[in-house]
């Protein structure tokens, strides 16, 4: 597969930390304490969201 890149939206929250949200990758979405934290955060949710579609055979990911 070749490398895709992928918006983040970076939301801060009220309690301190920051939410990640993929909007191209619908309920994508994953929280960091701190904006370095929320960005490794989010390439793992990534890869688990393109590896759960290849397991159920869902996109052109293969």
């Amino acid at each position: 597969m070749k490398n895709a890149k992928y918006n983040v939206i970076f939301k801060p929250e009220p309690e301190g930390g920051f939410t990640a949200i993929v909007p191209s990758l619908p309920g994508c979405v994953t929280y960091g304490a701190d904006l370095l934290e929320a960005k490794e955060m989010a390439i793992d949710a990534i890869g688990g969201y393109i590896e759960s579609l290849k397991k159920h055979a869902d996109c052109q990911f293969k």
